[in-house]
């Protein structure tokens, strides 16, 4: 058994999503675990080269975990053949054009996601790496979650019988800044900087519910900026210019109907910060991030409406908790070995940038129908 080594630009890694779940999660514990198996034996470890434009800021996230290599130079970084993977995890506004640099620069990409503010911008970005013949794809990280695969076991299962609807329940209440410090950076809530929670989210509720649930048909969305001003990591107030909150319902091919409440002005009363129910003709489940609760046709109570009295069933004593009966590891880190084996091994990973184009014309159709005040039909994706 032989061991080699992938170079992999990661772009955007100072930021909390990409220095946690990317770089410290996924790409440094698959190096520190002795990298990943290819299918002749081999052991192929990532060696990543960390680029970013506060020299400082990168410098020290290098020095902290044990990253050799760090540069403020990209162009350098995409000069360098040994680099053969770029990943981004940084603006949503520069996605698209950093990743086309490194697909000019014979790079494979894989990025996080929105891909692009715009299906068209996604469209190209797409096109551009297949005419290039670069191996690409982007974070689709919730299908990896033990609730979800949980709850595609069951699905696999046939446990549901036939799916009625789904409902998504996704937020926690986001402080605004002036009292306590805010959850989440400041430009998710400009809409001139790329924020808004339909733009965010909507990508990845439309991965989830093609991978798990069907092809959606057509969709109703509404966004709304509840809060209107915040503060910034400064302390200074402004006026927040993009949705915090988006309310949607989503008609799938196969008849089953989805409705997604996605928020940061919500406070929190259910299992996890987000949930899925699904409901079907023999059986249903509520899964969160980890865990998956069901409730099976012969076990479901059977309650009476009557106002007068006080309710003496406790719903939430009726469900069975579904077991653990396979390790889970963290979801990045398991996209991002499929991925490496898909560079070299050219195993199959269908989470392209094709598949992520789909999440930007979700997000594109949901802020339509809220513009327009209408039901919007979601169109096949063109090859």
């Amino acid at each position: 058994m032989a061991t080699r080594t992938i170079g992999v630009i990661m772009n955007g890694v100072t930021g909390r999503m990409g220095m946690n779940q990317h770089l410290i999660r996924s790409v440094l514990a698959i190096r520190d675990q002795g990298g990943v198996t290819l299918r002749n034996g081999d052991r192929l470890i990532p060696d990543p080269i960390l680029v970013g434009r506060n020299e400082d800021k990168i410098r020290r996230l290098a020095e902290t975990h044990g990253v050799r290599r760090w540069t403020t130079d990209l162009e350098g970084a995409l000069a360098n053949p040994d680099d053969t993977i770029f990943f981004d995890a940084a603006s949503t506004q520069l996605r698209a054009g950093l990743l086309k640099r490194a697909i000019a620069a014979g790079k494979h990409v894989y990025c996080e996601k929105p891909i692009a503010e715009t299906l068209a911008d996604a469209v190209d970005l797409y096109r551009t790496a297949e005419r290039a013949g670069v191996k690409n794809g982007a974070v689709q990280d919730k299908l990896w979650l033990p609730g979800l695969r949980k709850l595609k076991r069951l699905i696999d299962g046939g446990f549901f019988g036939r799916i009625l609807s789904v409902r998504i329940e996704f937020g926690y209440w986001v402080f605004e800044g002036d009292w306590l410090p805010a959850q989440r950076p400041s430009w998710n809530y400009r809409k001139e900087d790329g924020g808004g929670i339909i733009l965010d989210m909507m990508c990845h509720w439309r991965y989830v519910i093609d991978n798990l649930f069907g092809a959606p048909k057509a969709l109703s969305c509404i966004g709304v900026t509840h809060i209107p001003t915040r503060w910034d990591e400064r302390g200074e107030p402004y006026q927040a210019t993009a949705d915090d909150a988006a309310y949607a319902t989503v008609e799938l091919d196969n008849g089953a109907i989805v409705q997604i409440n996605s928020s940061w002005t919500v406070r929190v009363r259910r299992d996890d910060l987000v949930t899925f129910q699904v409901d079907g003709t023999h059986g249903s489940a509520v899964a969160g991030l980890t865990d998956c609760r069901i409730q099976p046709r012969a076990a479901t109570p059977k309650p009476v409406w009557n106002p007068d009295q006080k309710q003496t069933i406790d719903f939430y004593a009726d469900w069975q908790l579904v077991p653990d009966n396979e390790p889970f590891d963290n979801a990045f880190k398991e996209q991002w070995a499929l991925f490496l084996k898909h560079v070299v091994d050219g195993d199959p990973f269908p989470w392209t940038l094709r598949e992520a184009a789909k999440g930007v014309q979700f997000a594109e159709l949901s802020l339509k129908s809220w513009a327009e005040r209408r039901w919007v039909d979601v169109p096949a994706l063109e090859d």
